[in-house]
This record gives C-alpha cells, sequence and structure tokens, in this order.
C-alpha cells in the first residue's frame, strides 16, 4: 500500500532535516535506519567541506591563529552562533543544566545531557560531550560549579585522572578525537606549581589540549601559569570572569582557544525575564513585538524553505 500524504510529509521532513537523498519508494521506507545514519555522518562531518569535524576541532586547537568557540545549549543556539560565524560550539554544562532548569551539581544525568545535544547538529565542531571533542575535568563527584563562591573544590586524585585520560586515548578510534583536559587547581586554589603539575600530567598522558580555568577578574595566576608552562601544549582560556583583559594578551601569549561560556543562555535567560514582566505587568504584547523576532525569523532560522523545496519535488500534486 502506497504511503498517504500525511506520512509521506513526514518522511520528507525527517529526510531534510537529517540531509537524506530520497532515491525510491524503497529508500523512502527505510527512512528511520537512514535517518539515523545520516544523522551520525551529519555528526561527524563539516556538511559544507566534507572535513571531518574531529579535525576541524584539532586544526583550530593547534591553529598558530587565536580562535573563539561559542556557548550553544539547544539546537536554535547552536543555529546562531554557526550563521554568526564562529567556527566551533561549546556543550556547556551550566548552561544545559540552567535550561534544564536545574542546578549545575550533576543534578542533569548524562542521558538527558546526550538527548539534549542530539538536537545541537551544526556544521561547526562542538567540544563536549560531542563526538569530536571532550572537555574532562579534574574534579570529583559530584562536581560543584567553577565560580560559584565559598565552595569546596575537591579534586581528582592527579594520577588517577592522567590514567582515565590515557584509557580514553586507547579506546579512541578516530585519531583526531580531542581531549581537552581541564584544570582545576586555580580554581580550589592549589595554585600555579600544582596547576602546571597536573597540566604536565594531563598534557604526557595524551591530552590534545589544556584548559585552565580561574575566577579572578584580573587574571594574575593565568599569567603565571602561561609564563611558567612556556607554549608546552595548546591551550584554551575561560575569560567568563576576567573578560575585561583584551584579548590581544592571550593572541600575544600563543594562547590557542578561547571559549564565550555561557553568554547565550545569560542572554536569553536576561530577555525572557524582560518580556515575561512586561506581558504580566500590561496584559499584552502590543509593546514587546518591535523587541522580538518575528515568526518568519524562526521559520528561517530552522530552514523551513528546504522543507518546502522538497515538498514541492515530492509530494503528489492535488
Amino acid at each position: 500500500m502506497a504511503p498517504s500524504t500525511c506520512t509521506l510529509r513526514h518522511i520528507i521532513s525527517s529526510a531534510v532535516k537529517s540531509k537524506a537523498p530520497l532515491l525510491s519508494p524503497a529508500g523512502l521506507q527505510a527512512t528511520a535506519s537512514s535517518f539515523h545514519l545520516t544523522q551520525q555522518h551529519k555528526r561527524c562531518y563539516a556538511v559544507e567541506t566534507g572535513i571531518r569535524k574531529t579535525t576541524k576541532l584539532r586544526q583550530m586547537l593547534q591553529s598558530s591563529e587565536l580562535e573563539f568557540i561559542m556557548e550553544a545549549h539547544s539546537g536554535i543556539s547552536a543555529c546562531i552562533a554557526e550563521e554568526a560565524g564562529f567556527k566551533g560550539i561549546w556543550g556547556s554544562g551550566l548552561s544545559m543544566a540552567t535550561q534544564l532548569g536545574v542546578r549545575d551539581s550533576n543534578e542533569a544525568s548524562w542521558t538527558q545531557f546526550i538527548f539534549k545535544h542530539m538536537y545541537v547538529f551544526p556544521s561547526v565542531p562542538i567540544a563536549f560531550p560531542k563526538p569530536e571533542g571532550a572537555a574532562v575535568e579534574d574534579k570529583l563527584f559530584p562536581k560543584t560549579n567553577s565560580l560559584l563562591d565559598g565552595r569546596a573544590q575537591p579534586l581528582a586524585d592527579v594520577k588517577e585522572f592522567a590514567l582515565k585520560i590515557q584509557a580514553m586515548k586507547e579506546a579512541q578510534r578516530d585519531p583526531d578525537f580531542n581531549i581537552i583536559a581541564r584544570v582545576e587547581a586555580l580554581i580550589a586554589g592549589w595554585g600555579v606549581d600544582e596547576a602546571l603539575k597536573r597540566a604536565d600530567a594531563y598534557l604526557e598522558a595524551g591530552a590534545t589540549a589544556i584548559l585552565m580555568h580561574s575566577k579572578l577578574s584580573e587574571p594574575k595566576d593565568i599569567r603565571a601559569f602561561l609564563d611558567a608552562w612556556q607554549n608546552k601544549g595548546p591551550i584554551v582560556l575561560v575569560p567568563t570572569t576576567y573578560y575585561k583583559t583584551p584579548v590581544d594578551e592571550w593572541r600575544q601569549r600563543q594562547v590557542s582557544l578561547i571559549i564565550w561560556a555561557n553568554h547565550s543562555i545569560r542572554a536569553s535567560v536576561k530577555a525572557m525575564q524582560d518580556l515575561t514582566k512586561h506581558i504580566y505587568e500590561n496584559q499584552s504584547t502590543a509593546g514587546v513585538e518591535d523587541k522580538i523576532v518575528t515568526v518568519k525569523e524562526l521559520f528561517r532560522l530552522t530552514k523551513d524553505d528546504e522543507l518546502k523545496k522538497a515538498e514541492d519535488k515530492y509530494l503528489p500534486k492535488v
């Protein structure tokens, strides 16, 4: 029996979303499996170049130029970051937890995080926990967010954490899979010497790059670490608290990558707070329409035009 128009519409929608080829009725009936395979393909490859996203991320980490990636906590925020020109996406634990309405204290399950990331499929690489790059943090479970004040920040044993990195390296299949070892010694108040010891151990164990984290507004500890590090390997920084430091300083110090780690979620929360307060107090949306995007912009961002073209081509003409 031929599939109904409604069924065909659903199949076409799924195939267009996954970039799946629409070849034959038999191929259409196999959409469930092909959708999975093409999503896996899209997840691993940059659509516009055919280069593996693991390779693209590695190129960024090893580039002689300072690179930047942007936080995304949802599919639409990833689309926006990619459209703005960012070469990569950061899957922030804080942003993901906030998006789910829970604390960034391992309250969201690993399954929930993976489910959220299923909808973040830009052409650019994603670091943590996508296949192209994992950022592993040397804290004990359950973790405490690094930017909380007055909280204990217990760290993992250096040797044990280095062996975890070694295990990841021995298990990896893609030679360009990236392990970004996040060192929390400065966050925990353990000092630059401890940060250096951990960075050395993690790099030797096979980490692609070291993420050195600090919450000081004047990053003297980051500067001291970089002076002592002497460019032994790629360094990633997250200047959430020391945003006033000119980016050119990190460029001159040959930092590899800067992460804007939570700004999209913070911007969206502010916008939603202002909007909902206004609507609640005024019982009308008349005064806000010029401050928000149109519904048509949502259609454009989610590429409804692709679906329309596919429907015009494959749906029977009534």
